[in-house]
């Protein structure tokens, strides 16, 4: 008899039950190793990136399948809001996906359509075709399938940040997600995610969320700022990324014997 397969929480129901500040590392490279090394570092999520990074269906997949062993959840971002494409990260099994430039209602209300089967959005039906379903080894899937997925939708636009209240009142918006570097950009201050006028947004939008309930999570690979994000009600934080982190400690050791080589 084939098993009947059980699907992990999702990322929402993962910070509803710990009742904790929920600290993720991405994953950049494409590498399954490297996603594993992440996974067993004791955080608490990955963000597998799917939009600024050569990730795409297969290595997602890959991916997946790396950090499934360890106590972490991972999170898909797909490159665009596109439902064909959120079509098939879930049918691959990402159970939890991001959705980037999210900046209207309409943009959510697309989100939300994509994640869900007819009559309630617009899903096509492949589940005994993909590993959603296990192949149709996850009992009931099809009657189930919304709750066994999560939408996390990006503000990280000034458009997006006035329009955060409406944002966070569509139905099966899960969480939101601040990405302050493009929020940046798009006030004409590429490069100053912390100036105070952006910071201003970050902190409205995270007051927004807690006033409904909604998880809200802010991107801060600065250390000081994301202590400031989690004081100020942040629920989850992603404070570093795999190629970022291996750029900085190797030009770190670079530097560190380099100038040991010159004093010799």
């Amino acid at each position: 008899m084939p098993l009947r397969i059980n699907l992990p929480p999702t990322f929402h129901e993962v910070i509803a039950e710990r009742k904790a500040v929920q600290v993720g590392l991405w994953v950049c490279s494409g590498s399954a190793t490297a996603a594993e090394i992440v996974a067993s570092s004791g955080c608490d999520w990955v963000l597998v990136d799917g939009e600024h990074s050569p990730i795409g269906l297969e290595s997602t997949l890959d991916i997946l399948r790396a950090v499934g062993p360890y106590p972490v959840t991972p999170v898909v971002r797909v490159p665009v809001n596109d439902p064909v494409l959120i079509k098939q990260f879930l049918d691959l099994g990402a159970q939890n996906i991001m959705v980037p430039m999210v900046h209207t209602v309409a943009d959510a209300e697309a989100a939300v359509a994509a994640m869900r089967y007819p009559p309630q959005g617009v899903r096509g039906v492949g589940s005994a075709l993909a590993r959603s379903a296990r192949w149709n080894r996850v009992p009931n899937y099809l009657d189930t399938a919304s709750q066994h997925v999560s939408l996390i939708v990006q503000v990280e636009s000034a458009e997006a940040a006035a329009n955060a209240t409406d944002i966070l009142a569509v139905d099966g918006v899960d969480a939101v997600f601040i990405g302050p570097s493009d929020l940046a950009a798009s006030m004409g201050m590429l490069g100053q995610q912390t100036h105070e006028d952006v910071v201003a947004h970050v902190l409205n939008t995270i007051r927004a969320a807690n006033a409904v309930g909604t998880p809200v999570g802010v991107n801060a690979f600065d250390n000081e700022q994301a202590r400031y994000y989690i004081d100020a009600g942040a629920d989850f934080v992603a404070v570093g990324a795999d190629v970022q982190l291996l750029a900085s400690s190797t030009a770190a050791l670079a530097e560190k014997f380099g100038a040991y080589n010159t004093q010799n």
